[in-house]
């Protein structure tokens, strides 16, 4: 049996592979080669173009979400400075003759208010604790309260106030939670 096989891929010598394989193809077979091959760039382009169009959609998705934010403190920040203004006028009012203690607590009342009403419109919330049943998602107990006065797990006191963002914890609230007397203290 000879060396030489009938296969048209086969290279004869002086060709390269790939003209040896050109030359064995049909007619029909090259166009449906130059077809594919077209076909090839053209995804392959296309897919150059879409990647580049989402490079620059994460870009412009960054620089909006940047615009946003900082549209977002900018408003915020706007309705905190008439607080600012008027923590201000209570501070020159401390060296005016006429000032009392109790005029001063009365601005530091309203500007406390006003500020609560600023936070409270962005979004801002209280964790109410005082009376609920002790929740560690909601609360950070610090200490614990022997009383028979309330259920066990019951928050009596609390200690630092909580913060809620929307629906996230910005900061738990510190309190002391009930529990039941010992067994000594009930006794004695």
């Amino acid at each position: 049996m000879s060396e030489e096989t009938s296969d048209p891929a086969t290279v004869q010598p002086g060709e390269t592979a790939p003209e040896a394989a050109l030359e064995a193809l049909t007619p029909a077979q090259f166009t449906e080669l130059k077809a594919k091959a077209a076909q090839s760039t053209e995804l392959y382009e296309r897919l150059l173009r879409t990647t580049a169009d989402f490079d620059n959609f994460k870009k412009r998705a960054a620089r909006e979400r940047d615009e946003a934010r900082r549209s977002g403190v900018e408003a915020t920040l706007g309705k905190l400075l008439p607080v600012l203004d008027n923590f201000d006028m209570a501070l020159a009012a401390t060296v005016q003759p006429n000032a009392t203690v109790e005029t001063l607590k009365i601005g530091v009342a309203m500007i406390h208010g006003q500020l609560r009403g600023v936070i409270t419109d962005s979004g801002l919330e209280e964790v109410d604790a005082l009376g609920q049943p002790f929740d560690p998602a909601l609360h950070e107990a610090v200490s614990q309260l022997e009383t028979a006065d309330v259920p066990e797990g019951q928050v009596v006191q609390q200690l630092r106030k909580g913060y809620r963002f929307r629906e996230r914890l910005l900061r738990p609230a510190s309190v002391v939670v009930a529990k039941r007397p010992s067994e000594d203290t009930v006794q004695a």
